[in-house]
């Protein structure tokens, strides 16, 4: 019981990775808001996670979508002591084919929809006793792989964000850290390797790019937010974290 009595909204949370946060979570004792646009998977989440899991429709590129949840956070529980801003999107374009509205969808969730939701809860963590946000940024906030763009330039900015946070609010007991995921088994890996014409193939493929010969499970994600929310890391500020099986650091041609 990790995060015994502590109360959580995390973002993005009705599949994959958010939703693996979620679930820890409530193992781990806390009781978790799922701010998810999608409300069949936000709904199916929080059900089967029982009654310390609530859904609360959530679209981080609103404000007023933004503040309702929030408001329904304070009212029922009073306090917040961890945001997860989970919530992300991939666009992936060749630089000078990226239209206006591509740019600003990617913006508007990957790094706008993560300060629209830090902008909304910092005040009631500066309010209250302090607060953990964990931002689930990429390996993408640090490396740059072509025909990605502008998906490696939000993460950048994610990246700046989580430190120029932490910095500025570290005085007042809030930390603000990142966890940079490279690639993890969700549902939309698998969806993408179905697309290929031998998809076990084309698994081993990916897994044969990584030290370990596999790729992360949304689980191993999940733990290391644990631990960025709970007590044990109350000196881990304004840093990111990666979960990538040592890719990041190979040596590449």
């Amino acid at each position: 019981m990790r995060l015994k009595d502590k109360i959580a909204i995390i973002t993005g949370a009705g599949r994959g990775i958010g939703a693996a946060i979620a679930e820890a979570f409530v193992r781990e004792g806390a009781t978790v808001f799922i701010a998810e646009r999608d409300v069949t998977t936000g709904s199916a989440t929080a059900a089967r996670l029982g009654d310390r899991a609530h859904f609360v429709e959530t679209d981080v590129t609103d404000q007023k979508s933004v503040d309702a949840m929030l408001a329904i956070v304070l009212l029922r529980s009073g306090r917040i002591d961890t945001l997860v801003n989970n919530a992300g999107i991939n666009v992936f374009h060749d630089p000078l084919e990226t239209s206006d509205a591509e740019w600003q969808r990617c913006m508007a969730v990957d790094l706008e929809g993560v300060w629209r939701m830090c902008r909304a809860v910092l005040p009631s963590m500066l309010e209250g006793t302090g607060g953990s946000v964990v931002n689930i940024a990429s390996s993408h906030s640090s490396t740059i792989i072509p025909g990605t763009f502008p998906y490696p330039v939000a993460k950048h900015g994610l990246l700046g964000l989580t430190r120029a946070l932490g910095i500025e609010y570290a005085a007042r007991n809030i930390r603000v850290n990142a966890i940079a995921p490279g690639y993890i088994e969700t549902d939309l890996a698998v969806e993408y390797w179905n697309g290929f014409a031998d998809p076990a193939a084309e698994r081993q493929r990916t897994y044969d790019l990584h030290p370990p010969k596999r790729i992360g499970k949304p689980e191993e994600v999940a733990m290391t937010a644990v631990f960025l929310a709970s007590d044990e890391a109350p000196f881990i500020n304004a840093t990111s974290i990666a979960i990538d099986g040592g890719r990041s650091v190979l040596y590449h041609e």
